[in-house]
């Protein structure tokens, strides 16, 4: 069950093991693209096609019908990976109930957007989870968790491809143990717990009135999607890529500073954001130069 490019990798890994995949359940076909106009398949959907795994799409998972198709294919475990909260009488289906690969060291990080959330916050490490699930989201027994350092130049695009082929390994390590019997189900402290709630766009909009590196960390959690941005001359400017300039100044936090040739700084609590990479609104991505050179500033 999964519908993202996350899960892919996941069920890639199933399929070239000894375990038999029956079925895959994602995420209903929706109209987008230019004009929404143009009808789009999940990631998982194109790829279980392709391998000639019956695909199923509830738009309603308490449907009878859909109960009934899930239960025809006597499946013994359902594996989730990046999906939707399902109902007990989906998770508790199966003889061995549902387990979850979450991208995050649960109790931390609970909810959609692990990864972003780790990385804004300022983490050294992230990692997996595999769980099972029960009534309150990300909460079920541990079966398997593994940790990998955050680097510094680690952004949300590049640890999200760790994390997905870390995931579909202690999936599989997981299973292992589920079918042999020596899994164990290690409960979560929720007292640890923190949440990584769903992202927007007025999420990512930039606070300067903090430190440099939080405002740092806020842009790598976000880039390269959906981009922390802020207003800049009336228009919204998206920041991709950007470095620290520590320097006490009594700048108001927001101010903009620049020779309007080379270099766009921006204030912060204890320094200056510097811009690397941007991508202003209605243009391409371009270097802070390149942007500068080709910028009309007000009179």
């Amino acid at each position: 069950m999964g519908s993202p490019d996350f899960a892919v990798d996941s069920l890639a890994t199933l399929l070239a093991s000894e375990h038999e995949v029956v079925a895959v359940v994602t995420a209903t076909d929706k109209w987008g693209g230019r004009g929404g106009k143009q009808l789009l398949t999940t990631e998982v959907k194109k790829f279980a096609i392709d391998k000639g795994i019956p695909v199923l799409q509830p738009s309603n998972l308490k449907a009878p019908s859909f109960i009934a198709e899930l239960k025809s294919y006597k499946h013994d475990i359902q594996v989730v990976v990046a999906f939707r909260m399902l109902p007990q009488v989906v998770w508790d289906l199966p003889r061995l109930g549902t387990i979850n690969v979450h991208a995050s060291l649960l109790p931390k990080y609970r909810g959609a957007a692990p990864i972003n959330w780790a990385i804004i916050r300022g983490e050294k490490e992230t990692g997996v989870t595999v769980f099972k699930l029960q009534h309150e989201i990300d909460t079920g027994g541990i079966v398997r968790q593994k940790s990998i350092p955050i680097e510094n130049n680690d952004d949300f695009g590049s640890l999200y491809t760790k994390l997905k082929i870390l995931g579909a390994q202690e999936l599989m390590i997981a299973l292992k143990d589920i079918a042999d019997g020596s899994a164990h189900y290690l409960p979560q402290n929720d007292a640890m717990a923190c949440h990584a709630p769903k992202i927007f766009h007025e999420t990512c909009q930039i606070d300067f009135n903090t430190t440099a590196l939080d405002v740092q960390n806020f842009v790598r959690g976000l880039h390269p999607f959906p981009g922390a941005w802020f207003e800049f001359m009336g228009q919204e400017m998206k920041v991709l890529r950007c470095d620290i300039l520590h320097d006490q100044h009594q700048y108001m936090p927001g101010s903009i500073h620049s020779d309007k040739k080379k270099y766009l700084h921006i204030a912060t609590q204890d320094g200056f954001l510097v811009l690397q990479k941007v991508k202003y609104e209605g243009k391409k991505e371009m270097e802070i130069t390149d942007f500068l050179n080709g910028f009309h500033w007000p009179e």
